[in-house]
């Protein structure tokens, strides 16, 4: 793979060793060059002995290890005199007030890489995992000599850090070739000599393996004799144990055996008779399986049960909605409608003993609900309030008390939920078709990554993502924990005037 190192001035600054590699089209040095300069790649002149690079093709220029390119461009424009007059928005109609709301940045689409844009846009959802990478200090290496693990997150660091300074939508070109380095078959090609269409959990699956091997977050002093000083992000935010028993139906004097599974999602498998996502989820919790029997001495039928022993703070669920149809060579779509929940309880699915610790939480919760309902019905025979919905209570202004287990970083510990994002996909098939991202921002405020394309939508709007036709149908969702507001503040708080 030819890469080199060159050396770009521009005005009085000069950055030197920037890796290209001229087997990807220059537009790649161009995203290089706007990580350092801020200069987009759209108003970048990079010339090299009187030939201009282009975006596509590398055209007359012939590149060497310590070549000098040229490149002219300003960071931004300079501040031009409003046209209009300003308008407040105590002035504004509904229509304008909606357009100036502050919309976040999309990300383009280079492709057939909506799979990609959703899925960074959904991770993106956990404030806490972007507050770690912040923290993180790997490099990005083109060349593939890195391991795939440090580039990806380093390379997820940069571009949420761009996403959150940009105003418009970002290109995700280095992430895009260092995803293509570490996983070649993300890069393969079309029948048309695009890139193909990819599947979107996939996807998921490899980038949370690599944030779960070099995203950090400082362990518990005293949890366990000889723990590191740091443990992994995922595995506290993300990492769900399973509790599993297997037992052999046809030796019942063969001792039951118990392990714990590390999973970081759970799998809702669409039967005929699932019509929600709990359905989905319970049926799970006990299957018949075959494996060796050593009484027997040969493969026998075992019954595996299964029960969660530690809740996440944030819960990914997939839902198994594509399978292989050997008639046709393709992952086949189950376009069945499956309903799933905005607010999600997990105690059901939990061990005894996990039910348990989860119970004084729970309780809090109950009492909090108990003080919301009967101020509420205070408020409406007093005549302060016609009505008053779940989001207007949530007292998100409010002190508000941990979601996790005190010796336990990042795990739930009351078994609720409260939707986070979903990625869905439209189409027939998980190599054809679109996927996009809804992510929550607060209350009943919702926004729709459609690559670049950002919409503010509702909860109603995401509760009619479940399917059942070929409109937009969740395939992964995640669940972030719901929040507790401490007793003192909810004390102080005086009923809402209508």
């Amino acid at each position: 793979m030819p890469t080199y190192k060159v050396n770009v001035k521009w005005g009085k600054e000069k950055f030197s060793d920037v890796e290209c590699n001229t087997d990807e089209p220059p537009i790649v040095l161009k995203a290089q060059l706007f990580a350092l300069s801020g200069v987009q790649p759209e108003r970048q002149k990079v010339m090299m002995k009187g030939a201009v690079l282009k975006d596509d093709d590398w055209g007359k220029v012939k590149l060497k290890a310590g070549a000098m390119l040229l490149m002219m461009g300003t960071a931004e424009e300079l501040p031009q005199e409003p046209v209009e007059k300003t308008v407040f928005m105590e002035d504004m109609s509904e229509e304008q007030l909606a357009s100036a709301l502050e919309i976040p940045s999309g990300l383009t689409n280079l492709g057939n890489t909506c799979y990609m844009n959703a899925t960074i846009q959904c991770l993106r959802s956990i404030p806490e995992l972007t507050d770690a990478l912040k923290k993180y200090k790997g490099d990005i290496t083109l060349s593939g000599a890195a391991p795939p693990a440090e580039s990806i997150t380093a390379a997820m660091r940069d571009l949420c850090v761009s996403v959150e300074k940009a105003g418009t939508a970002i290109p995700p070109i280095i992430f895009l070739q260092v995803l293509h380095t570490a996983y070649p078959q993300f890069a393969e090609k079309s029948e048309h000599g695009g890139y193909a269409q990819q599947d979107a959990n996939e996807c998921w699956t490899e980038i949370v393996r690599c944030l779960q091997q070099k995203v950090k977050v400082p362990a518990v002093q005293g949890a366990e004799a000889g723990a590191s000083s740091s443990a992994s992000f995922i595995d506290k935010y993300m990492g769900i144990d399973s509790e599993v028993t297997l037992q052999c139906q046809e030796a019942e004097d063969e001792p039951s055996t118990k392990s714990i599974e590390k999973l970081y999602q759970l799998s809702c498998f669409i039967e005929k008779e699932v019509k929600y996502m709990h359905s989905g989820l319970r049926n799970r919790l006990e299957e018949a399986i075959t494996k060796h029997s050593p009484t027997l001495g040969r493969d026998s039928l075992y019954k595996k049960s299964s029960k969660i022993s530690r809740l996440p703070g944030y819960l990914a669920i997939q839902f198994v909605r594509f399978y292989y149809k050997e008639k046709d060579n393709i992952n086949a779509k189950i376009l069945k409608d499956v309903k799933f929940p905005i607010s999600l309880d997990m105690y059901e699915l939990c061990t005894p003993e996990l039910q348990e610790r989860l119970s004084t939480t729970r309780d809090k919760f109950k009492e909090m609900e108990d003080r919301d309902a009967e101020r509420l019905q205070k408020e409406k025979e007093a005549g302060l309030v016609k009505q008053k919905n779940e989001a207007d209570i949530k007292h998100t202004d409010k002190e508000t008390e941990p979601y996790e287990f005190e010796n336990d970083p990042g795990s739930n510990n009351s078994g609720y939920y409260e939707l986070n994002a979903v990625l869905t996909h439209k189409g027939r098939s998980s190599s054809s078709g679109h996927y996009v991202a809804w992510v929550k921002r607060k209350g009943d405020q919702w926004f729709m990554y459609d690559d670049d394309h950002v919409t503010p939508v509702t909860s109603e709007d995401v509760l009619k993502l479940s399917g059942g036709g070929d409109w937009h149908s969740a395939y992964v969702l995640l669940y972030g924990p719901r929040i507790l507001v401490k007793e003192d503040d909810k004390a102080k708080e005086t009923p809402m005037e209508s």
